[in-house]
């Protein structure tokens, strides 16, 4: 079986480590320098049986499915990894990220360490990147300067903080947000490597290739 054109990347980081503006920031600088191939990198959506918000779209934000619809697709093992919270199943759909990396979509997989080691245990080929704070101090500050939490619970995501940095030599990369610009060309600097690698390049380029190597 042929290896699709696309890439998986699996990012995993403390919360208030920055994972998630690195990962929008890096789709913005995407669109920006390939204007003609604006969606080649996206973040996976996945499927929750959670009701829409206003203003959320179906394929968008979410694929909305009935609570029978997904534990029909968990017996059919169609997800990579799920989770139920509070009530609603989550998982990111084997079938949806397929169809993308078949039409040479990079896709970003926003889970934990333990999403991360079974998607990586069922696709081998995923490249999985680690964001870390630089220190616990400008981690606590991050998570205080949001002024989303209670004291209690900043000191709760402090504790599992430090529980979930103990798996970072479980990834394939690692990369400090101390410098979010740094960072940032950290993350696109795997990202393009992963491009260039010779099975895709064969594959991109399998005309140009046995026109240039003809007696």
């Amino acid at each position: 079986m042929l290896k699709p054109l696309g890439n998986l990347f699996i990012i995993a980081a403390p919360s208030g480590a920055g994972k998630s503006s690195l990962i929008s920031a890096l789709i913005e600088k995407h669109k920006a320098s390939h204007p003609n191939q604006s969606d080649a990198v996206q973040l996976s959506v996945s499927h929750t049986t959670r009701a829409p918000r206003p203003g959320e779209t179906n394929g968008v934000e979410y694929y909305f499915v009935s609570h029978d619809e997904f534990k029909a697709m968990i017996a059919n093992d169609a997800f990579y990894e799920h989770a139920e919270v509070f009530g609603n199943y989550y998982g990111t759909s084997k079938a949806a990220i397929a169809d993308k990396l078949s039409s040479g979509v990079d896709i970003f997989l926003d889970i934990d360490w333990q999403g991360a080691r079974q998607v990586k245990k069922q696709n081998p080929d995923a490249n999985s990147i680690f964001i870390l704070p630089p220190s616990k101090d400008a981690l606590l500050t991050r998570l205080i300067n949001r002024g989303q939490d209670a004291h209690d619970v900043i000191e709760g995501r402090m504790a599992q903080a430090v529980s979930e940095m103990s798996h970072y030599n479980e990834f394939d990369y690692v990369i400090l947000n101390d410098q979010f610009d740094e960072a940032l060309q950290q993350l696109s600097s795997v990202v393009e490597a992963q491009r260039v690698t010779i099975d895709k390049q064969e594959m991109r380029y399998n005309t140009v290739l046995s026109e240039l190597l003809k007696p």
